[in-house]
């Protein structure tokens, strides 16, 4: 049985017991009034000016009618009307017999001085021989009969029955009132099955709808909760999970797309230096190479094609464990500025070969004087930051167009800076308008106990808006923050690492993309600078691995600026370095 029907019995069942319910209570309620239960089937269907007596009460006055036409002078007997007054009394009635303007009879239960005065006057006639009157505060009914005496006189015959006042307006008003109120019950019972069928039913039936769409695969769509009840969570459950689920199919897809890029790619990179070799290894089969320098050349070229084949597949190899986040790190306290001035002069020397300039700077505006006091130390895995830092550099080597090729290695602090990258390798970051005093609105989650990693999501997120006045050295405001399980974030002093060359530049339309993994501008690929197109992916999934990220800037023709943000260590450099002096 469907809800709709179990509701629509349920209000029925309703409506009925009001019914039965109001029926007795009208019943009592007209007992208590009358207080005659053998009138009350009789009640409301005769009215008092037309049949003000019972059955019992209307035969003894038609008994008293016939004697009255017959046999007048019987109604002077005394005894004779005490009997049936006796009788009247019985049910609840009274006999009143008047002769002239006096009163011969009167019942002693309806005794009233006033009673002759409001007896209506004699009517030869009898044209209004049932009707009520009104004696002081009491209520009465009544059959007459008028008739002449023996001896000329007027006589007249009452038979009366007191009623309450309240029994008239009952009799009247009661019928409507019941109408009403049925007509109440039955409204109020049909609004209430709508209500109750619009707030419950309708939402059941759209949720209902909205899973048979997802069970045929179809999940672009959105529910919209109408209410803030049950149903209501439950809707918005409901469309948590949709947006889940489209999530996952969608990055499902995403992860099949880019592992048929993957093996494109792979396929690409290998066709040409197997090509290679195969071509030379044909030629040295063949006896081309009919000299020892021919073969020499021969051999070292399928050497230098195999050794960049092993590059490739190590480099793969490392992008994929990073990717899955299955690369082990191994943190320590690193002071940045040391590090940086040991990698510019070790890569300087490799590359001084070539007529590239390899430098140490520091950013602009930064306070040497207290980092070189209280150190740039960053949580880090030393070789995988020299990686990084070599990706970048061969990256800046391969695009050098100038006569005085120069790279330079900048360290500073920013202040006022929120980052962050979730588990999953997702990259956060706001900039808080430093020294412009703008606003931002992040939404962030700060480093675990145990390491870099940052938890970022809808049960964890953390929420900060920070607004930095122009020439302010710290964070003037941060509201609506909201607490992680072992999560915070705050708008503090991260360093700054920054690789320049003056090579060649990057087209804006291409800068987009120099992070994507085998991603290579048009211009990258010749023999001459070629590279496997992963070092700047590799480099991208270590700095977040770090907790950090990773930004290119570029003009064409005047250079390409990488820039890595990286979060300090608590407690281990000055939080004011950086500021405007």
């Amino acid at each position: 049985m469907s809800i709709r029907i179990r509701l629509l019995l349920s209000f029925s069942a309703v409506v009925a017991v009001a019914i039965v319910l109001f029926v007795l209570t009208a019943f009592l309620s007209s007992v208590a009034i009358t207080g005659d239960m053998r009138s009350i089937s009789s009640f409301y269907n005769i009215h008092y000016s037309i049949h003000p007596l019972t059955d019992e009460e209307e035969s003894i006055f038609l008994d008293l009618k016939y004697l009255a036409k017959q046999d007048p002078a019987q109604l002077n007997d005394q005894q004779l009307l005490a009997s049936y007054d006796l009788k009247l009394k019985m049910v609840q009635a009274g006999l009143f017999v008047r002769k002239d303007d006096t009163i011969t009879y009167a019942s002693p239960s309806l005794a009233e001085s006033k009673m002759s005065e409001a007896l209506p006057v004699y009517d030869a006639a009898n044209n209004a021989i049932r009707s009520t009157l009104n004696v002081g505060n009491r209520f009465f009914s009544y059959a007459k009969f008028d008739f002449p005496f023996p001896d000329g006189e007027h006589g007249s015959l009452y038979v009366m029955r007191e009623r309450s006042p309240w029994t008239e307006v009952v009799r009247t008003l009661l019928p409507i009132l019941i109408l009403v109120l049925l007509a109440v019950i039955l409204l109020t019972g049909l609004l209430l099955y709508r209500y109750v069928t619009r707030s419950v039913v309708r939402p059941l039936d759209v949720l209902r709808r909205s899973a048979e769409q997802i069970k045929e695969g179809d999940l672009q769509f959105e529910l919209k909760p109408q209410s803030r009840d049950e149903i209501g969570q439950l809707s918005m459950t409901f469309e948590e999970m949709r947006r889940r689920l489209n999530e996952s199919i969608q990055l499902q897809l995403q992860y099949e797309d880019n592992r048929k890029q993957l093996i494109s790619n792979i396929s690409h990179d290998l066709k040409t230096p197997i090509a290679t070799i195969k071509g030379y290894v044909e030629g040295i089969r063949d006896g081309l190479a009919n000299t020892p320098e021919k073969l020499d050349k021969y051999v070292g070229t399928i050497h230098d094609k195999v050794t960049d084949m092993g590059r490739l597949v190590d480099e793969l190899l490392l992008y994929s464990k990073l990717d899955l986040k299955r690369e082990p790190y191994s943190f320590e306290p690193i002071d940045l500025v040391a590090f940086a001035q040991d990698a510019a002069e070790e890569i300087g020397f490799e590359l001084g070969e070539q007529g590239i300039e390899v430098v140490f700077a520091f950013s602009v505006g930064t306070d040497v004087s207290a980092l070189s006091h209280r150190k740039a130390v960053i949580m880090a895995d030393r070789a995988k930051l020299k990686r990084v830092v070599d990706n970048l550099v061969q990256n800046s080597a391969k695009f050098m167009d100038k006569e005085q090729k120069r790279i330079t290695l900048r360290v500073g602090i920013e202040t006022g800076t929120v980052i962050g990258v979730d588990r999953f390798g997702g990259q956060l970051e706001n900039r808080l308008g430093l020294g412009k005093g703008s606003d931002g609105a992040v939404e962030a989650s700060g480093r675990l106990d145990n390491g870099p990693d940052v938890v970022k999501g809808s049960d964890r997120a953390v929420g900060a808006v920070g607004r930095m006045d122009s020439g302010s050295r710290g964070m003037k405001e941060m509201s609506g923050v909201g607490s992680g399980a072992r999560a915070g974030a705050k708008a503090a002093s991260v360093v700054v690492l920054e690789v320049e060359d003056n090579g060649a530049g990057i087209r804006s339309e291409v800068l987009p993309h120099v992070f994507e993994r085998f991603y290579r501008g048009d211009h990258a690929r010749n023999s001459q600078t070629g590279g496997s197109g992963l070092g700047l992916a590799i480099a991208k999934q270590i700095v977040e691995g770090h907790g950090g990220t990773i930004e290119a800037e570029s003009r064409v023709g005047d250079g390409t600026t990488i820039r890595i943000r990286l979060p300090l260590a608590e407690g281990k450099a000055d939080t004011r370095a950086g500021a405007d002096e």
